[in-house]
């Protein structure tokens, strides 16, 4: 699952799932049901069950009594009560057939009708079934059969709410090695929460147009049909929907065959798609929806007819053949599937989803449209198509086998999706960025003590919230971060050589992250690589703990230290490690430009004679292209040379070096391992810099100072000193294009013309500020909107900030009639620049009105708004007042909560922010927060360590940028 945002890329996966379907509702949903049955019964044992005759759902037999039995709350230690599933019942094959019903029924209500047999094998004698399900409502009992068609006597079964079980107790237990076949016939409603079978809907020439689609990543195909809903319990599918003949139905595998039924005095089409290979129930996708789709057999690109028409699929059309044709060689395994659907939906809680052959995306991350979309958004397209097919593989042919490993699914494919957008883009050099998308933003993460290791024990983790909460940034930017630093020190071909042997193994199968060291360290025996260390004992000082070490080099004496890196060197971290906080490190490092031996660093300190440069004027730099996933420390004279190589002549170093040593020394400012001072001085040959990386590293690590003093005397000297560095860059931009009239060449270049467009206004280069406004002006007067999509985000927002409610009200039009996500995202984000609070105040309510903000979108809305220094403590103070309705909205297994939270306390450095946030804490209790329990209690230690560092930085940082000025 590609992450759930754009822009920063910094943040884990936002996922939105609404809780609905109350027992009332439920109840309502059996009455709709009941018209389909017929009452045909079986006696069994003087007791009157029910049995299912076929997979149609209009034929199916009915008990005396089919009021679905009460929720239980689970009891004491049944095997009902854990979230992980016994491991008695082992699935072979599900036949699943579903009915979307994509008209309202007499309750108001979507519904989908489904009928289900589920094949399993009996590995350990038990006298119950228990299966995963929820906000399911069975229309007859569930019955259960062997492989010749007997009936296996039962009690009444119940369902348990809080593990999501449906249970059957048997009058007779099963036998091991035998297998056997539940039937069940069962309702559900079609929600608009995002999660399992959904409901989605969407406006087109005027009318509204619904789709039925899906999500069950992590645990929710059990809201789709009953099954066993875990990653390592692989098995077949054989998946039939029903639909009216002016819908086409998607799922994983090819249409096998058409046909036409009556249903209800209407006419229904029945299509009936070939079984899959093994396979996690996560990964099942099914979608009806009146889409259209470009491509040929193998390869689909669908989505809404007007963007599809408009050609906003040729570019993800264009791309994913030649993603796929890199992959398959990549692996050395052929793409395992007849066919790859790929399938933008309006309404999506992630940024994409891996589902094998049928992959789903936001409109935003599929569709790209050369006249309104940016070069970020065609980058976007490129890289989650990336990710979403190298999870074809690494993830879908091989899958873990619990979720505490998901890091090893989603790091993976984090890290290898760069590799196939080169393939696609070879002139990008989109490799490099991964240093700032993901290196960069995980380490302010990883830095803090309440951070957590790669993977865990099976047993910490359980359930829905408590695996939902994974998907954070630990485990897609930490996991691609420790493999690319692994790939980096074996080799890319020695760690594709044990990548393969791993694939050919575990093919159809699931596995633990050690089974991919075994295979890595049989390629490095092969090929008689000598590391000092097996893989297995490096990587896991990577992944078992939490955190990662600062590196300091004294050049001086030749010594060499590590330690955990803290931002907070107050923190206390409770959470014990079995390697104290000591890594195995790939030292790589050039003296003078001159590349030298690598190193490995095993121990707390070591002397390494070569790091010895005294008498020497030559500078020497450790972590070459920032390679390796850890900070660098330096002597002060060593630290002198390389600020001065950098005024001097900033070429001398590598480019990601440049931004590698600005993030580094102010995260080693804010640790109070440098002084604040040292910090700033790396920023000062940036009124000499051209490139993106450097200026971005600089603007990510300014703009905490910024968070921190934009409020106080500190910002004045600091907005002079920032107008200083940037004024050439806006300069040099505006040569090259020829006064903002065409754009640059290079990937890079085009990111860097944003920023500085956007510097430029916000430090109050007149010329910007009347810029934007004539742009925008000219497409309120004109109607012709002539802004170039790269810089439409920077033009709207600074508009709407200098401007008034016209101006506001008119982007908001605009937001709302346009047919474009990508358009729709910039509006939206620029609607948050408003200085009228009462402005923000309207379209914070409006997030939580799916009518006037989709619900995707909700958390990025309140966070787009905290940003705003205007809109800070509205967010806040809206959050805090909404709290338990967010929650009920969103229900436990979201895991946009912590994005929230994070978000809207981004700034909090005061002891009164730390009161208050304790006290948010204290009076949500009982409400709870879901995922963004770990955001919150990091949220506290960040505030912490803010009000110190301010305290302490305060006067030192107004000093220094009132001397740094140009007088």
């Amino acid at each position: 699952m590609a992450k759930g945002f754009y822009v920063s890329k910094l943040v884990a996966f936002v996922g939105i799932f609404f809780a609905v379907a109350a027992l009332a509702t439920i109840v309502a949903l059996a009455v709709v049901y009941a018209n389909e049955k017929n009452a045909n019964k079986v006696e069994n044992g003087g007791t009157t069950t029910t049995t299912t005759t076929t997979s149609t759902p209009t034929r199916t037999q009915t008990s005396t009594t089919t009021t679905t039995p009460k929720i239980t709350t689970p009891a004491s230690n049944e095997e009902w009560d854990k979230y992980r599933l016994p491991g008695h019942l082992v699935p072979v094959l599900y036949n699943v057939d579903l009915r979307p019903v994509l008209t309202k029924n007499a309750e108001g209500l979507y519904v989908f009708h489904g009928v289900s047999q589920a094949y399993f094998t009996c590995e350990t004698p038990t006298r119950h079934v228990i299966i995963h399900s929820n906000k399911l409502n069975y229309t007859a009992d569930p019955v259960l059969t062997d492989e010749g068609g007997n009936q296996i006597s039962a009690n009444k079964y119940f369902l348990v709410e809080k593990t999501n079980y449906l249970v059957l107790p048997l009058n007779v237990q099963l036998q091991a090695g035998r297998k056997y076949i539940l039937h069940t016939t069962f309702v559900g409603e079609l929600a608009d929460d995002l999660a399992g079978f959904y409901r989605s809907e969407y406006v087109e020439n005027g009318e509204t147009k619904i789709i039925a689609t899906t999500q069950m990543q992590a645990p929710d195909a059990r809201k789709a049909f009953p099954c066993f809903d875990e990653p390592g319990l692989k098995a077949n599918f054989s998946i039939t929907i029903r639909h009216k003949p002016d819908y086409v139905a998607l799922s994983n595998m090819n249409v096998l065959d058409v046909s036409n039924e009556q249903w209800q005095n209407e006419e229904w089409q029945v299509t009936k798609f070939a079984t899959t290979p093994k396979m996690s129930t996560y990964l099942v996708a099914f979608i009806v929806s009146q889409f259209s789709a470009i491509g040929d057999e193998r390869i689909k690109i669908w989505g809404r007819k007007t963007a599809i028409d408009g050609k906003q699929g040729d570019y993800a059309l264009n791309v994913t053949g030649k993603i796929l044709d890199f992959f398959e060689s990549y692996y050395g395994v052929r793409y395992p599937l007849p066919k790859s659907d790929q399938v933008a939906i309006p309404d999506f809680s992630a940024g994409a989803m891996e589902n094998w052959g049928l992959v789903t995306y936001r409109d935003t991350a599929l569709l790209y449209d050369p006249l309104e979309s940016s070069i970020g958004n065609k980058e976007r397209v490129l890289t989650v198509i990336a990710h979403e097919l190298a999870h074809q593989w690494f993830g879908n042919l091989v899958t873990i086998r619990w979720w505490n490993d998901l890091w090893l699914n989603e790091g993976f494919a984090s890290y290898v999706e760069y590799l196939g957008a080169d393939y696609a883009e070879p002139t990008w050099n989109i490799k490099d960025l991964t240093v700032l998308y993901d290196i960069h933003g995980v380490m302010g993460v990883d830095a803090l003590a309440s951070s957590h290791p790669l993977t865990s024990k099976e047993e910490d983790v359980n359930s829905p919230a408590e695996i939902s909460s994974l998907f954070d940034s630990i485990t897609y930017s930490k996991g691609a971060a420790v493999l690319r630093m692994l790939s980096s020190f074996l080799t890319e071909e020695i760690f594709v050589q044990g990548l393969r042997t791993y694939l050919r193994e575990f093919e159809y199968g699931s596995t633990v992250y050690t089974d991919l060291w075994r295979h890595l360290q049989m390629a490095i025996d092969r090929n008689g690589i000598q590391l000092g260390s097996s893989i297995e004992a490096i990587m896991n000082t990577w992944v078992l703990q939490m955190g990662f070490p600062v590196v300091t080099i004294d050049t001086t004496r030749g010594l060499i230290e590590q330690q955990h890196f803290l931002l907070d060197p107050n923190a206390t971290v409770t959470r014990p490690s079995e390697f104290h906080y000591l890594w195995i490190v790939p030292i790589t490092y050039i003296i003078g430009s001159q590349p030298q031996q690598n190193f490995w660093l095993k121990q707390p300190a070591d002397i390494h004679e070569p790091f010895n440069l005294t008498g020497q004027g030559n500078w020497l730099l450790a972590n070459i292209n920032e390679t390796g996933y850890y900070r660098v420390n330096y002597d002060d004279g060593n630290w002198d040379r390389l600020l001065n190589q950098l005024n001097v002549d900033h070429s001398a170093i590598p480019l990601i070096n440049r931004a590698q040593i600005i993030n580094d020394a102010f995260n080693l400012a804010r640790a109070q391992i440098v002084s604040t001072t040292r910090a700033l001085e790396t920023t000062k040959f940036l009124a000499k810099e051209v490139e993106y990386m450097p200026w971005q590293a600089a603007l990510s690590s300014l703009n905490y100072f910024i968070q921190m003093f934009d409020l106080t005397e500190v910002y004045g000297p600091m907005k002079a000193y920032m107008k200083q560095q940037a004024t050439p860059l806006f300069e040099y931009f505006k040569r090259i294009t020829n006064d903002w009239t065409k754009i640059p060449d290079t990937l890079t270049e085009q990111y860097n013309e944003i920023n500085a467009l956007s510097m430029a206004c916000r430090y109050e280069i007149p010329e910007c500020g009347q810029l934007v406004t004539r742009l925008f002006n000219e497409w309120k007067n004109s109607g012709v909107n002539n802004i170039h999509p790269n810089l439409r985000y920077t033009v709207y927002c600074n508009a709407i900030q200098q401007g008034g409610v016209e101006e506001w009200n008119f982007a908001w039009e605009q937001f709302r009639n346009t047919t474009n996500a990508q358009e729709a995202d910039k509006l939206r984000a620029a609607l948050t620049c408003s200085k009228e609070p009462w402005i923000l105040n309207r379209l914070l309510e409006f997030s939580l009105d799916p009518k006037m903000i989709r619900r995707q979108d909700t958390v990025s809305t309140i966070n787009n708004v905290a940003s705003n220094i205007i809109g800070q403590s509205l967010a806040w103070n809206f959050v805090r007042a909404n709290w338990p309705k967010l929650r009920q909205q969103f229900g436990d297994s979201s895991f946009s909560f912590g994005g929230l939270i994070t978000g809207i306390s981004v700034r909090f450095s005061t002891e009164f922010d730390l009161k208050q946030l304790k006290q948010f804490k204290e009076d949500n209790k009982e409400v709870g927060f879901g995922t963004g329990a770990r955001s919150l209690e990091q949220a506290i230690e960040r505030t912490e360590a803010n009000a110190r560092w301010v305290n302490k930085n305060k006067a030192i940082v107004n000093q220094w940028f009132e001397g740094a000025l140009n007088r």
